[in-house]
């Protein structure tokens, strides 16, 4: 978690950071400021904290002052003397407001709603990021043919007929469920992105292989897996030991 630290009394900063290191002792106190100018100046020039300890009367001004000059969406826990300040406190992203002398057990339950809130907001991002992953896979439009070179003629070949797709030589070739070979102008890291992977799967970085072409699938050594595949006279096109669970997972969707 990172810190910023915003107390004028030396004592008190210094109290503060002791009990922080203690409390949180992956935290990394990212500066202690002690004055309205000073924190100004700091989170106009530097990323946002993950959390602000701020007391409320500084040498030149009240902290309040800061929020006037620039924006910090970090929660806060307000430190002070007073108890006069509590509700403007509360319309600031307060999430707490300790009384001195500061309890570090008050601290500490000051710093969980912070950890909490840190949890949920992340969980919500993952949430939001896999609903949007979702929305691509639902909404990305993938290629249905692709147009080929054969000698002097063009053709299209729809994807429906390829079964795999290989490279060799810095060749990549597509093979048709008629066995045929083909040359693409493309390499398997383009196809692996242009096919639905609903229908195609990389296995490795030579192969990238529909579900139909398989015609077994053979324990390999390392818990590696071996394929053979229909149209292919390569003995040893093997999934990848990294890739073997996922390999799984799709086959059985």
């Amino acid at each position: 978690m990172k810190v910023v630290i915003i107390e004028d009394e030396p004592h008190a900063a210094a109290l503060l950071q002791s009990m922080v290191n203690e409390l949180l002792p992956d935290a990394s106190i990212l500066a202690t400021l002690d004055s309205v100018k000073g924190s100004v100046h700091w989170f106009k020039n530097n990323g946002m904290p993950d959390v602000v300890l701020m007391d409320i009367q500084l040498a030149d001004g009240i902290s309040f002052q800061i929020f006037e000059q620039c924006e910090i969406k970090a929660p806060i826990i307000f430190t002070t003397a007073y108890d006069e300040f509590a509700l403007r406190a509360f319309k600031v992203n307060s999430v707490d407001y300790i009384l001195k002398p500061v309890d570090k057990t008050e601290l500490n339950a000051a710093l969980e709603k912070v950890r909490s809130r840190v949890r949920s907001d992340s969980e919500q991002e993952r949430l939001l990021k896999n609903m949007s992953d979702a929305v691509t896979m639902l909404t990305k439009k993938y290629k249905s043919r692709f147009v080929i070179k054969v000698g002097e003629h063009i053709k299209t070949v729809e994807v429906q007929e390829i079964g795999f797709f290989y490279s060799q030589d810095r060749t990549t070739f597509c093979v048709t469920r008629e066995n045929r070979s083909l040359i693409l102008d493309y390499t398997l890291d383009q196809l692996e992105d242009m096919v639905d992977p609903a229908y195609f799967y990389r296995i490795n970085r030579k192969y990238l292989v529909s579900a139909s072409a398989i015609n077994d699938i053979i324990s390999y050594t390392n818990s590696r897996l071996k394929l053979v595949l229909k149209g292919s006279q390569d003995n040893d096109i093997i999934v990848a030991r990294e890739r073997v669970q996922d390999f799984k997972t799709w086959l059985d969707k």
